[in-house]
């Protein structure tokens, strides 16, 4: 009954057990009793049941275990931290001479995960996150408490790692599953509830990496799996949000919200959520009035006037104004949220053209909370309606000692002081300059290390960063264009001095004939050899 999630059921059987007084069954029951009630929501009835059995917490690790895990229920979790460390150390004494290392490990795993989920309720993350990975790089022969630590894991480091959790959430999958499946062992030993928190935390997980198909295969499965439960429908709604479809995820949600009537805050919530971000006021303004137990509180009126005022439903928002107040004139309870609300509602019909309807609520502010500023609220707001009434009140209000000599007639004539465009400073502010520029302290000049002020040496050379060719002191290299003769096989003079030829005097024409026949060198080469014989 307890793996199927009938833990009424399984209470019931276990209480019969323990009215049978079994004794070899006793320590069992015990433990398994506290089990059932805290599985079936009655985790404030354990210390009770306790005492009708006249039996101890720490009479067993088991039962101390158990005990804390009630007490974790009711957030009492300094106590349930106690317990669970007594449990640890209870555990530890009783099994060292049965049992070896390795069993020990195993046997104490659950209440090592349990206490690191206390830590990590209590803000001790850092001890909560190295107990987590401890338990996880052990791996341990306890797949359903590994299963805990990953998902308390994943849970603690949030969006941080999301490939780290992914691979993480592998090893608790089936082998031979495309799709994302539990494996056998951990669908037969894990609670409804934790196999719905990690199906729910992987979904959130692929949300994060952008897997949309593998979330949205996960999403299609979950209702058949859980169809008592509401999260199925917040992760499928979660998943169209994503995928820019905010009026399918509200059509979804307020399917599911009349389904489950009981359930229905968490989806209202949401889908007013949702459709005020999308821009859906009206929307979001009906989710929030279709829950009862929050309809009144100043908070949520003040977002029901708002959204409807964006919906442009003024009558509906003073409606809802006017329906808290009523509500809380016959509440008798000691927290009267009057003196917040009727302020706010006076302020909104005065907004709204209502200023009978305010002046009522602040003169009712007047008589029963004698406020100063709804005094001033009402003054304001009767010299529209009735200025004799207004003069009243008026009375009511402490005298300004600066106004005792003030002419009322002769300030409302006056057109009252105008700005001077570009006017000159005054002369006490222009001192108060020079004053505050005396004051002003001369720092000394830090100098880099080694430098002497008294011998500063040259200037450095400004343009020291830029490059050599870029500086205005580079001048390039001139090349050498010397002209070099140039003759070929048969002694050719270069062609400038061949043209220079006709240009000289007839006597240098004629000593250039008369040497004609002498022998010419082949080369300057030839010429060089000749001369050194």
């Amino acid at each position: 009954m307890y793996r199927l999630g009938k833990p009424d059921a399984c209470l019931d059987l276990y209480q019969q057990l323990t009215m049978a007084e079994i004794k070899k069954l006793k320590v069992s029951l015990e433990v398994n009793t506290v089990a059932g009630l805290i599985s079936a929501g009655k985790a404030s009835q354990v210390q009770k049941a306790l005492e009708g059995l006249k039996i101890k917490p720490t009479s067993s690790f088991e039962l101390a275990y158990n005990t804390a895990c009630s007490l974790i229920e009711n957030n009492n979790y300094a106590d349930a931290e106690q317990l669970l460390l007594t449990a640890r150390r209870i555990g530890q004494e009783t099994l060292t001479d049965d049992f070896t290392d390795e069993d020990i490990e195993v046997e104490l795993a659950p209440i090592i995960v349990q206490l690191a989920y206390v830590q990590q309720l209590l803000g001790q993350t850092q001890e909560s996150t190295n107990s987590y990975v401890d338990i996880i790089k052990r791996n341990l022969d306890d797949e359903p408490t590994l299963a805990v630590a990953v998902n308390n894991l994943i849970a603690l480091k949030g969006s941080k790692d999301i490939s780290d959790g992914l691979r993480k959430f592998d090893r608790l999958k089936e082998k031979d599953s495309q799709i994302f499946q539990l494996s056998q062992a951990l669908t037969a030993k894990l609670s409804q509830k934790n196999k719905e928190v990690i199906y729910a935390n992987r979904v959130l997980l692929l949300l994060h990496a952008n897997k949309m198909d593998q979330a949205r295969e996960i999403c299609a499965a979950l209702p058949g799996m859980f169809p008592e439960s509401v999260i199925p429908a917040l992760l499928q709604a979660a998943v169209l949000v994503r995928e820019n479809k905010a009026a399918k995820a509200e059509e979804l949600l307020g399917q599911c919200a009349e389904k489950f009537p009981e359930k229905s805050k968490l989806l209202l919530l949401a889908r007013a959520q949702i459709a005020a971000s999308a821009s859906h006021p009206h929307v979001a303004a009906e989710s929030l009035s279709k829950i009862p137990d929050i309809q009144h509180f100043p908070a949520t009126v003040a977002t029901i006037v708002s959204l409807k005022e964006r919906a442009g439903d003024n009558d509906g928002a003073a409606a809802v104004l006017d329906s808290a107040i009523k509500w809380w004139s016959n509440s008798m309870t000691e927290s009267n949220k009057l003196s917040v609300l009727m302020p706010e509602a006076a302020a909104f019909k005065l907004r709204h053209g209502q200023a009978e309807e305010a002046s009522r609520l602040y003169e009712e502010i007047v008589k029963n909370h004698s406020s100063t500023d709804a005094l001033v609220g009402l003054v304001t707001t009767l010299a529209r309606v009735n200025v004799e009434k207004a003069e009243t009140y008026e009375k009511q209000l402490r005298p300004l000692p600066d106004l005792k000599a003030v002419d009322v007639d002769n300030l409302e004539n006056t057109s009252g002081a105008k700005p001077i465009v570009g006017a000159a400073a005054s002369s006490s502010q222009v001192e108060a300059k020079k004053e505050k520029a005396k004051r002003q302290r001369k720092r000394k000049p830090k100098y880099p290390k080694g430098f002497d002020p008294e011998n500063p040496g040259p200037r450095p050379d400004p343009e020291r960063w830029l490059p050599r060719r870029e500086r205005s002191s580079y001048r390039p290299k001139r090349k050498e264009k010397r002209a070099t003769q140039i003759r070929g096989s048969q002694g050719a003079v270069p062609k400038d001095k061949r043209e220079a030829a006709p240009s000289k005097t007839s006597k240098s024409n004629q000593l250039a004939s008369s040497k004609a026949n002498a022998p010419v060198p082949s080369s300057s080469r030839t010429l060089k050899k000749k001369c050194r014989r």
